[in-house]
């Protein structure tokens, strides 16, 4: 049974709009909802179709329902604030630039945190680099009760928040820590949206801030590099050095709230964005 893991913070007539990622759970997004919500910010922290289930609840869902879930959710937050910003983690940031890309006049700002086109980070086992062949795989109906299970360091750097983390997520509590494993035909679905979400790159206009972590374990930085190099908008880049994939609960946690927040305030202020992204490209260079 899918358990209902929303949460609404009541804020100011600026409203942010919180993605989480692919077998996840909006707890993740919880702590940056309530440091926006103390600089202001109203918040909603969705929850996609098919997600805080069993993996039979997952497959029975794909990337069009997930994004069908993120358009509503929109919707129903635009209705009660003036402008709307959306962040997304993993899965989620994908899913936050397709809706500023398809609904432009919906979206004032867009972060873009650990996006995730590829399973390409330095704990991606190596049967990872066959994960292209995922969408004919599920064409043909192979693999359906097969997944890629997690791994240590699941994503987090911090050892007291990892442990508390996996076990909630190994003692089947999916509301509260996600899926322990990701199914291959869901993988698949990941896989077709990030075709599409690259091919809409360009059509993103509103401003962008894309943080990653450089030591991600999940999403190598050029995952964040295709995002700055490829929308239209003005971009800035946040580099966490202390962090994981899991920038949104890891070590580096308070300094992206700080960030995201005062970025998504200039941009509401109509102040200058952008200048940080050179100086960005070359750390991320460094890291890379």
């Amino acid at each position: 049974m899918i358990t209902n893991a929303e949460f609404h913070f009541e804020g100011g007539r600026d409203g942010v709009l919180l993605i989480h990622g692919l077998t996840g759970t909006p707890h993740e997004m919880r702590l940056l909802g309530k440091g926006l919500q103390r600089a202001g910010f109203t918040v909603y922290g969705m929850q996609l179709a098919g997600h805080c289930g069993d993996e039979a609840d997952l497959l029975a869902t794909d990337w069009r329902d997930w994004y069908a879930s993120v358009e509503r959710a929109a919707d129903e937050l635009r209705g009660r604030v003036d402008r709307l910003y959306v962040a997304g983690l993993s899965m989620g940031a994908l899913l936050s630039l397709m809706l500023a890309a398809r609904r432009p006049g919906w979206v004032s700002g867009v972060g873009v945190l650990g996006a995730t086109f590829r399973y390409d980070g330095w704990n991606m086992p190596a049967i990872g680099r066959l994960s292209f062949l995922l969408p004919l795989f599920k064409r043909l109906g192979i693999g359906r009760g097969r997944s890629f299970q997690e791994e240590p360091p699941y994503g987090l750097r911090d050892e007291r928040i990892r442990a508390q983390v996996s076990g909630a997520m190994l003692g089947g509590d999916s509301a509260a820590a996600g899926l322990p494993g990701n199914p291959w035909h869901s993988l698949a679905d990941l896989y077709s949206l990030s075709a599409r979400v690259r091919r809409q790159l360009g059509e993103v206009r509103a401003p962008c801030l894309v943080a990653h972590a450089t030591e991600d374990d999940v999403a190598h930085v050029r995952n964040a590099h295709l995002v700055a190099d490829r929308v239209s908008g003005p971009v800035e880049l946040l580099w966490l050095r202390d962090s994981y994939h899991m920038i949104t609960l890891d070590r580096d946690r308070r300094l992206l709230i700080e960030r995201l927040a005062g970025f998504f305030q200039r941009v509401g202020d109509g102040r200058a964005v952008g200048a940080e992204a050179e100086a960005g490209a070359d750390a991320a260079a460094r890291a890379a």
